[in-house]
């Protein structure tokens, strides 16, 4: 009991922060969510060789509410790009369920390679925007199509929602880091959803999965994680909107250097 009673209140905890960041960043928090899903699937004793893509899957699945709470919030505030999300959507979905087919396939270490280098390029647009090349004053036509495929596959293979990638490319087109934050809480929605549909998919016919498992989802991680995070999620919108812009691109470039340090030490270290 004293096992299960620490879980809850760390998946709580969790929960919270994940909410707070899709608010803020307009990313789905799963680099925040998959290492805590991957430490207690080890003491639950799930196999090793589903371990990462049910952590994937579960993450993608909690970012579904926590997303559409954040893509609401900025919606009412009018910093979307919606003719963007619009021409985004089949690239990204079609990437989306790509990435849930490669993920059964391509190794961890690949995945957290690809992510370390997309957070510190993108960190390093934010704190030195005067030392990287400017691609231009908006996203070329031409690349729509090929920015939301490398958006969804990257986002579903390492669980996450997709806004990483999504504000790296508004922001090196120009764009405001507001408005690049409050679109990609829409490529949030665009991920998760059909992301989670895909490792329910993937996962269906695989021995070992903890109970409450739909396919490569926890539902019992999702339902314990859900509650913070839906409350803090229109928090961190609000807290985005209402910061000045060096403050919130800081705020952002801090965030991914931590987390590319994690991601790094955990590459060294294996």
């Amino acid at each position: 009991m004293t096992q299960l009673l620490v879980l809850a209140v760390t998946l709580l905890m969790a929960g919270a922060v994940v909410g707070f960041l899709a608010g803020v960043f307009g990313v789905g928090g799963g680099t925040v969510v998959v290492p805590i899903l991957y430490q207690v699937f080890v003491w639950f004793s799930v196999p090793e060789d589903i371990r990462m893509p049910l952590c994937a899957g579960t993450s993608l699945a909690l970012i579904i509410p926590t997303s559409i709470a954040s893509f609401t919030a900025h919606r009412r505030a009018a910093g979307i790009d919606i003719w963007l999300l619009k021409k985004w959507f089949l690239p990204v979905v079609v990437g989306v369920l790509l990435g849930t087919i490669l993920a059964r396939y391509a190794p961890a270490a690949l995945f957290k390679l690809v992510f370390v280098l997309i957070a510190l390029a993108t960190a390093a647009r934010l704190i030195f925007p005067n030392w990287l090349p400017k691609l231009g004053n908006d996203v070329p036509k031409p690349f729509v199509t090929p920015y939301g495929l490398v958006t969804g596959a990257s986002a579903s293979l390492i669980g996450i929602g997709g806004g990483l990638l999504s504000n790296l490319v508004m922001t090196l087109h120009g764009r405001a880091i507001h408005q690049a934050v409050a679109t990609s809480s829409g490529v949030g929605v665009m991920v998760s959803l059909p992301g989670a549909i895909g490792y329910m998919a993937a996962g269906w016919d695989k021995i070992g999965l903890p109970p409450f498992s739909v396919g490569f989802v926890s539902i019992a991680a999702v339902l314990l994680l859900m509650p913070a995070s839906l409350l803090t999620a229109r928090l961190g919108a609000r807290v985005a909107h209402s910061a000045s812009k060096p403050r919130l691109e800081t705020a952002f470039a801090a965030y991914l250097v931590l987390v590319s340090v994690h991601f790094s030490a955990s590459l060294i270290l294996a």
